[in-house]
């Protein structure tokens, strides 16, 4: 187990660049696995989560090249189906909830796949109904095994069809939208997620040769074809860590400058930002943060207090609240975060207590922080990461805060941010790796 060591309470200047998107990266890295032709994919995060997944389908017979810092090849021409059933294979993928989403690819290209439980972050139910109900839809059939907690599903032939989510699953879309682009027929996909992520999908697979129509809608139909080719593709920026690096910035009343963010894909990001107060100046595609010795949040038109939500694309992604929680700490003001997608992700806000905010946790999905205003500031304490975000949360927090933080586990980070440690030493933190 691994741990950062933070000298906390400096400030930084400089210049940060964000990695490709981990979330695009998983989608289209499985995406790979409908065509026997190469495709190429450039901008790739080098994090572990997503080198676990190239690792997981090259054991699979997929041929991975790395040809440059973030650039692979993958052609998978001679795929193993009967390595699914093997203990490694069980092991890997059960630690890592992006595997879920090589189910479509193959079942839609040999007719059969399996897949243990999938893991992941320890942040709450998250279902898998969206998915099988999906498969079992376009006329799969479904079995689910609870000795070995494997799911298993299998069809000579998909058939194209019309159905309506249950939720607007990002996962859940991309793996029925993967299966359906080989299904014979039309797929209809109505309450589909929409986010820019799936829509980069959409892009490598109309590129491969798929028929997609309704790309950033959430009514996607698909004209099944017999077969797929290879293509490039390039990632975007991750939004995510754009975000991250903006409530950093906001903390230690920072000047940075974040590099080529994919500005037009963003959203409602940044004016989220901005209504907590904090200023961006957008240049080209880069974003500008100037040094800011308070910021103030809004509050709604009638004089109540703010409140932050996550929700489906184009709404605020859940990945984000955490990072909102912890900038409001020394905001002017009060704001309720209201995390309505996942029950435990709020409680890493008892770390920040400690630290000497003032939050009150309302129940598993609300916590009401009142700022500080920087009138006290956090003080460092020894932590753990109890998830990606979270993590990464309570890494911005000790940097503000004053004296030694430590923070362990840091695994999760590293689930989602390359050398993040180090990327932040180079603009001036002081971030020890032990």
């Amino acid at each position: 187990m691994a741990r950062f060591v933070i000298e906390g309470g400096g400030r930084l200047h400089g210049e940060l660049s964000p990695k490709g998107a981990k979330n695009e990266a998983l989608q289209v890295i499985c995406a790979t696995l409908l065509t026997s032709q190469k495709i190429t994919i450039s901008n790739i995060p080098e994090i572990s989560d997503v080198l676990k997944l190239i690792e997981i389908i090259s054991n699979l017979g997929t041929v991975v090249e790395r040809i440059a810092k973030g650039v692979f090849s993958f052609q998978s021409v001679n795929i193993n189906i009967d390595h699914l059933k093997s203990p490694q294979f069980f092991s890997q993928a059960g630690s890592l909830r992006g595997s879920l989403m090589i189910v479509g690819p193959l079942l839609a290209r040999y007719g059969f796949a399996l897949i243990p439980q999938p893991g992941g972050d320890k942040i709450g139910r998250r279902r898998l109904d969206t998915h099988f109900r999906g498969f079992e839809a376009l006329g799969a059939k479904f079995t689910f095994d609870n000795i070995e907690s494997s799911f298993r599903v299998e069809a000579k032939q998909l058939k194209g069809c019309y159905m309506l989510l249950d939720e607007a699953s990002v996962t859940g879309t991309a793996n029925l939208l993967m299966a359906a682009t080989l299904a014979k027929g039309t797929t209809t996909i109505y309450n589909a997620a929409c986010e820019p992520y799936l829509q980069q999908l959409c892009k490598m697979l109309i590129s491969m040769g798929a028929n997609i129509k309704g790309v950033g809608s959430n009514l996607l139909t698909i004209e099944g074809v017999t077969s797929l080719n290879g293509c490039d593709h390039e990632l975007l920026p991750d939004m995510i860590e754009v975000g991250s690096f903006i409530g950093l910035a906001a903390m230690t009343a920072s000047e940075i400058t974040i590099k080529n963010v994919g500005y037009d894909h963003l959203g409602i990001i940044p004016e989220s930002f901005r209504r907590f107060g904090i200023n961006m100046i957008r240049k080209g595609d880069d974003l500008f943060i100037p040094t800011q010795e308070h910021y103030e949040i809004e509050s709604f038109l009638d004089g109540s207090i703010l409140t932050v939500s996550d929700a489906p694309w184009p709404g605020l992604t859940p990945d984000l609240l955490s990072i909102f929680l912890v900038i409001a700490t020394q905001a002017n003001g009060s704001v309720l975060i209201h995390q309505k997608m996942f029950e435990s992700r709020l409680f890493f806000v008892d770390r920040l207590i400690e630290m000497g905010a003032k939050i009150i946790l309302c129940d598993p999905h609300r916590a009401t922080v009142i700022g500080l205003n920087k009138s006290h500031y956090l003080k460092g304490i020894r932590m753990s990461s109890p998830d990606i975000r979270a993590g990464v949360a309570l890494l911005i927090a000790a940097l503000s805060a004053r004296g030694k933080s430590t923070i362990d586990y840091i695994e999760q980070i590293d689930r989602g941010y390359e050398n993040i440690d180090l990327r932040l030493n180079s603009i001036g933190a002081k971030i020890t790796r032990e």
